[in-house]
């Protein structure tokens, strides 16, 4: 019996030896800025360990084949609202690892934070509680939250949030209800710069944006809706201040159709797919983010959806996946994920295809790992 014990022990333990190191053979490779076109990659205890076309299989490693497959790094979502593990579990399983969270209840973030190690769940960054005016935009949905009369509460209001442990600072400025004075939100911008936290800026008019951006807010968390912006004054505006946009065009383009006719007196569809072409030419960041659940849109496979809207804006292929990738974990400052280079997490895509040539190919998901181990 002693023996059976301990020969089952040494299989188990050979198992989760080759679990744990492993290569990835013969795959093409978009490391989060640029495309090799065959190479293998190994990974050690969670780690990318090396990468290159003759890499040592000699060992107990387990070999996985990548011929016609392509090796990218996880998906993150910048823009979410998650309200349950599930959520997480959700855009885990479509290989989504890393999702920004833009308003929500404090209290409640905090055990779904706790899930950040766990395999079948996304990574949760949190802004908890938005900036937002007595009875604006964000108060609506059932759960108290702390309000701004003007610029004197933005130095308690970031206290609070750091207090509440946030990763980030959302501001929203709505002007179809009560909104924030530019004033206030140019003081909480000033308050979260000073506690080192970036704050990003709900909008939906261009002239808010703008007022925002020269306020030096470091992005947007969605595009305006409104009214097309000068070539001039974005180029004037992207050489003057540093920032990001997340277009969240799925969510826009939903939320025209739910409008009906009263959608009418903003841009069309190609007008905005045209707002954020001119953004990316201008050399500002585009970062991918979908704003589930709003219009039934879900944490995981949507991201997809937002993906292709970046690709018929005009972005190039890589241009696109570096917006659902490396563009934001570098926004957000996330550590040791976003890429597929030597010393970052195991955090991965297998995608059936070449999603560098195609974007659809996304779809295809083979496998995905986060930290090494495989997401179920």
């Amino acid at each position: 019996m002693k023996k059976i014990t301990l020969l089952f022990l040494t299989c188990l333990v050979l198992q989760l030896y080759a679990q744990d190191h492993f290569i990835i053979a013969n795959v093409k490779v978009f490391d989060g800025e640029a495309i090799i076109e065959k190479t293998s990659v190994r990974i050690d205890s969670g780690v990318i360990s090396e990468i290159g076309a003759s890499i040592d299989t000699i060992g107990t490693d387990s070999i996985i084949d990548g011929s016609g497959k392509t090796l990218m790094p996880a998906l993150s979502n910048a823009h979410v609202h998650a309200w349950t593990p599930q959520s997480l579990q959700q855009a885990a399983t479509a290989g989504v690892l890393n999702v920004m969270d833009m308003h929500g209840v404090e209290p409640f973030q905090l055990g779904m934070r706790q899930l950040k190690d766990s395999t079948n769940y996304a990574r949760f960054y949190v802004a908890g509680y938005a900036a937002t005016a007595p009875e604006g935009h964000g108060t609506q949905f059932g759960f108290p939250v702390p309000t701004l009369s003007g610029p004197e509460d933005a130095k308690t209001f970031i206290e609070a949030r750091v207090k509440a442990n946030v990763d980030h600072i959302k501001i929203i400025v709505e002007p179809w209800k009560k909104t924030l004075s530019s004033e206030t939100v140019a003081a909480v911008i000033k308050e979260a710069h000073k506690v080192k936290k970036i704050a990003v800026v709900h909008v939906s008019r261009l002239e808010d944006a703008i007022d925002v951006l020269t306020n030096n807010a470091d992005g947007l968390v969605h595009i305006w809706w409104d009214n097309p912006i000068e070539e001039e004054q974005l180029k004037s505006l992207s050489k003057e201040k540093t920032f990001f946009v997340i277009p969240t065009l799925l969510t826009t383009l939903k939320a025209f159709e739910s409008m009906g006719e009263a959608a009418q007196k903003f841009m069309k569809k190609e007008q905005l797919l045209a707002e954020v072409k001119k953004l990316h030419q201008a050399g500002v960041p585009i970062l991918a983010g979908t704003d589930p659940p709003n219009l039934s849109i879900n944490y995981g496979t949507d991201l997809y959806k937002e993906l292709q809207l970046l690709r018929d804006a005009g972005l190039s292929p890589i241009e696109v996946l570096k917006a659902g990738t490396s563009n934001i974990t570098r926004a957000f400052s996330l550590e040791n994920t976003g890429y597929v280079k030597v010393g970052y997490n195991a955090d991965l895509l297998l995608i059936e295809g070449d999603v560098t040539e195609e974007i659809s190919a996304i779809e295809n998901v083979n496998t995905v790992w986060k930290k090494g181990a495989k997401v179920n």
